[in-house]
């Protein structure tokens, strides 16, 4: 693949191989024989992250266009961060949730990423950059905000910054709002509101994600929106706010509401698409994986507003040298475009997106970013047909989802609090 800023003759290969090779020659790169500089084929970063991310294809058309080895390692989110505290020596880059950098850094468990070697750091969604929304107003507080948690206050990543810096914890890479899942064909009425999670027209047939900040996050935003309490922060509670969510969420457990707490993205499918739920927190990816099996299921865009998350791509602490740079070409390749159009035939938005309207066609393009009706049928990652022709995506164009989070994934103040009180209420 060549790379346009580089000239039509040079590759991304050739460029790497170029650029070590000189930096070896002058003593630039030490510790490290010269020979090593002209054999990136014998390089294997390995790359984790959730199933939703870290795709076999992808790490494959990396190694192509890149000359070295991308190997990709999914692991279910529950078991990620603990991977990263305990194992991060066995990986090299990752996929890391923005909410998962309050518990890494200044761990001695990532390093930091100069911003000046990150090629499409100005391409970037401003939400991460600048924390402001595309028409440059500042975007919703509520959360882990991307803004709060990409830059670090110095090279040795000892904190999170509050404002801009050279240095990054992650480079970003993915993002998506979410909503709820819901069976058009089952629910019996429009389903317009958070609220209508809790509705009694729906008991035995909601979900929820066992995970306790979402899982409390999506309960919160359909609490507040049926008015029983008003948060000042959804994505970072008070043990009073805490404290009343959980007896709310009992009394409404209590009452049979919910059919099931689901860990896996396999779990939230089967539920949907079996018809045991019809109301239920759900994945963009796992409403395709209903739909790819002719089962009616839509991402339901409601009245308040979407909770939004994100990921960076980062690098563990023990990478250096000939790898490190291996490391930072493979992240800059990433935001080049070929990545950003294989998640996006799932729903998820890269957060370089004009890189992906080159990787993908028009048609794609308009029904994934655009909001516009399908031009022709379109496929899911792996090419199996997908969305008919005249179908709209549900929610809308990439500014209207994304210009609308009500509230971001969060790892709250309280977190040990409330993973307590989450855990007594899915014991009870």
């Amino acid at each position: 693949m060549s790379n346009p800023t580089l000239g039509p003759r040079l590759s991304r290969r050739s460029a790497l191989k170029a650029a070590l090779g000189a930096a070896a020659g002058s003593g630039a790169i030490t510790g490290f024989p010269t020979l090593w500089a002209q054999n990136i084929k014998d390089v294997t970063i390995l790359h984790c992250g959730p199933p939703v991310t870290a795709f076999t294809p992808i790490g494959e058309q990396a190694s192509k266009d890149l000359g070295f080895t991308v190997k990709m390692q999914a692991v279910e989110n529950a078991d990620l961060l603990n991977r990263f505290l305990t194992q991060s020596s066995n990986i090299d880059t990752a996929d890391i949730s923005l909410p998962f950098m309050k518990y890494l850094v200044g761990r001695s468990v990532l390093q930091t990423i100069p911003r000046d070697k990150m090629k499409w750091f100005e391409a970037t969604n401003p939400l991460f950059t600048k924390g402001r929304n595309a028409e440059g107003k500042v975007a919703v507080q509520q959360g882990c905000t991307p803004y709060t948690m990409i830059y670090a206050t110095d090279p040795e990543g000892k904190a999170l910054a509050k404002g801009e810096t050279g240095f990054l914890n992650g480079m970003p890479s993915v993002t998506n709002a979410d909503t709820l899942g819901i069976r058009p064909d089952l629910v019996g009425r429009p389903v317009t509101s958070w609220a209508d999670l809790l509705d009694p027209a729906f008991k035995g047939k909601t979900a929820l994600q066992d995970q306790p900040s979402v899982g409390t996050i999506d309960v919160a935003l359909a609490v507040e929106a049926r008015g029983d309490m008003k948060y000042i922060d959804k994505g970072n509670m008070t043990r009073a706010e805490i404290d009343k969510t959980m007896l709310i969420m009992q009394d409404i457990k209590r009452s049979g509401q919910f059919r099931s707490f689901w860990t896996t993205f396999d779990q939230s499918v089967n539920l949907m698409a079996s018809g045991e739920t019809v109301v239920q927190s759900m994945w963009s990816p796992a409403v395709t994986a209903v739909r790819s099996r002719g089962i009616a299921c839509t991402y339901q865009p409601l009245k308040e507003g979407f909770r939004g998350w994100g990921y960076v791509l980062s690098m563990m602490k023990h990478v250096s040298g000939l790898k490190r740079d291996c490391a930072l070409e493979f992240l800059n390749w990433y935001g080049s475009g070929f990545a950003g159009a294989f998640i996006c035939r799932q729903g998820y938005y890269s957060a370089q997106p004009e890189n992906v309207r080159k990787a993908v066609t028009p048609a794609e393009w308009d029904y994934w970013y655009g909001g516009k009706p399908a031009a022709e049928p379109l496929t899911d990652p792996f090419g199996k047909p997908q969305i008919k022709p005249g179908e709209v995506r549900d929610g809308g164009s990439y500014e209207a989802r994304m210009g609308n989070i009500a509230v971001w994934n969060s790892v709250m103040d309280e977190d040990r609090y409330l993973t307590r009180k989450w855990n007594e209420f899915i014991a009870s």
